[in-house]
């Protein structure tokens, strides 16, 4: 590492975090780790943690993330959200990827190639609207045809779509059990319907024996406050600049009318710090200070006082608080915070 702008990743704190929620809902036999697009951005070496921690099962978003998973675990099941081509399935049997049904013209075409050793879990759609069987006489469908054939019927889920809304979880709850009223779902191995923010929020259903963790492994939309932040992203100081009635950075956006010290920082939106950015706030020796001017593809400016001297270690990122102030000036969610920031920048694991 020889630019010193990089994330720095807390183990002890994720494997609190699981721990923490895995004991309170200690009434699941399977607790899928949520490790789609590198662990939402800390990076794969997280994995390991994520297992010990007690999740025994992984899950990813597409067929390349569930083999760089297998590379890591050669064992645990993965469950692929996605919709992998079923020229691929090969290679989902021989490496032990499951698969997602979301259609009954998906589950026909599947059908027709009766594979051995294949597992499958059925998505429905309660109200998300993106994948998953919508009609009763699909799943109906989708549950007896599977049953009968080589193809082993491990699990059926859903997806919560917005558990924030207390009405529109239930109504997803009970659009569930419409659409899987005439299968029996204690002949499924594994019926997961909750992640992270529900799991927390809502009781468990009955039929469920399964739960997705994702953000709540960070400690972000953790309503209980009783969880840690788990990440940094930090740099230093390379110059500062001592100007006055001058323009700082592209397009000459921001112009002092007095003089100022602007500190210079190796971080910008080829890193995945981004031009929205500006404005916000970073934090010097535990002060606040804003970010001005256009951040470039690789520095950005932060206007400082003379207490800020080159050298001194710049936090981006500071903890879960900094974020929630961060997203709010994006515009945007924690989910995406961490995703963005590039393999540019090194992950530093503690």
């Amino acid at each position: 590492m020889y630019r010193e702008t990089y994330m720095e990743v807390y183990l002890d704190k994720i494997k609190s975090n699981i721990e923490k929620v895995i004991n309170k809902h200690n009434d699941y036999s399977y607790y899928f780790g949520v490790v789609k697009a590198s662990c939402y951005g800390l990076g794969n070496e997280v994995i390991k943690t994520i297992e010990e921690a007690g999740c025994n099962y992984l899950a990813v978003a597409s067929l390349d993330e569930a083999l760089e998973v297998r590379e890591i675990n050669k064992n645990i099941p993965i469950l692929c959200f996605g919709i992998i081509d079923l020229k691929y399935l090969d290679i989902c049997i021989e490496n032990n990827i499951t698969i997602t049904i979301s259609n009954i013209d998906y589950l026909n075409e599947l059908l027709k190639l009766n594979p051995f050793n294949l597992k499958v879990h059925l998505k429905l759609n309660t109200g998300m609207n993106r994948l998953g069987l919508k009609k009763q006489e699909e799943v109906t469908y989708a549950y007896n045809t599977l049953l009968n054939s080589s193809i082993n019927l491990e699990g059926i889920y859903s997806h919560i779509y917005n558990s924030s809304n207390e009405l529109d979880t239930n109504k997803q709850y009970d659009c569930f059990e419409y659409l899987t009223k005439n299968i029996d779902l204690s002949k499924i191995k594994i019926v997961h319907i909750d992640a992270s923010t529900s799991l927390i929020n809502y009781p468990k259903r009955p039929y469920c024996n399964g739960c997705r963790l994702g953000i709540i492994m960070y400690g972000l939309e953790d309503s209980t406050n009783t969880l840690e932040s788990v990440y940094k992203l930090k740099s230093k100081v390379i110059q500062i600049n001592e100007i006055e009635n001058e323009t700082v950075g592209y397009n000459g956006a921001y112009k002092t009318d007095k003089k100022e010290l602007i500190a210079v920082i190796p971080i910008g939106y080829a890193d995945g710090f981004i031009r929205k950015h500006t404005n916000s706030y970073v934090y010097i020796n535990n002060h606040k200070y804003q970010i001005v001017g256009n951040i470039c593809m690789d520095m950005m400016f932060v206007k400082v006082d003379e207490t800020v001297k080159v050298n001194d270690e710049v936090e981006l990122i500071k903890d879960n608080d900094h974020i929630y102030e961060i997203v709010s000036h994006l515009d945007t969610i924690s989910y995406e915070l961490a995703c963005t920031i590039t393999r540019r920048v090194p992950r530093i694991y503690k």
